[in-house]
């Protein structure tokens, strides 16, 4: 079952991230899975539409090699949520960590109509090394 923002936004966090990272699926089926057709994401001040997240997508999945989310807290009221998290990813074997707040509007099935996130870098966990 599909973890919609409105009735499991933690679950939607990690699944979100894992199948646009690593799905199968064209990017385009994953995000109107969990968004509505005019969605707009506000990351840092920079709005993103539903062609511009499907856009970003194609070049992560050929550099992703792990991609790991840490939900610190959520909140579903209504049709608002919140969360706070932590997003690990390694790209080209480098390790990027980046904390996340993330405030959202919901449509009426549940899916995120509105993002606006805030994110600031923290330190990455320790990679493991060579076994």
């Amino acid at each position: 079952m599909t973890p919609l923002p409105g009735t499991d936004l933690a679950g939607y966090l990690r699944a979100y991230v894992t199948e646009m990272a690593f799905g199968q699926e064209e990017p385009g089926v994953v995000m109107d899975r969990y968004h509505t057709p005019d969605v707009t994401w506000h990351n840092d001040g920079v709005r993103l539409d539903r062609q511009r997240l499907i856009d970003h997508a194609r070049p992560v999945r050929r550099t992703v090699q792990r991609c790991d989310v840490d939900v610190h807290d959520t909140l579903v009221c209504g049709d608002r949520v919140a969360a706070r998290y932590t997003l690990h990813a390694v790209n080209r074997s480098r390790a990027v960590s980046s904390q996340v707040h993330m405030f959202g509007r919901l449509a009426p099935d549940g899916r995120l109509r509105r993002v606006d996130s805030i994110t600031r870098p923290v330190a990455a966990p320790e990679s493991p090394g060579p076994g």
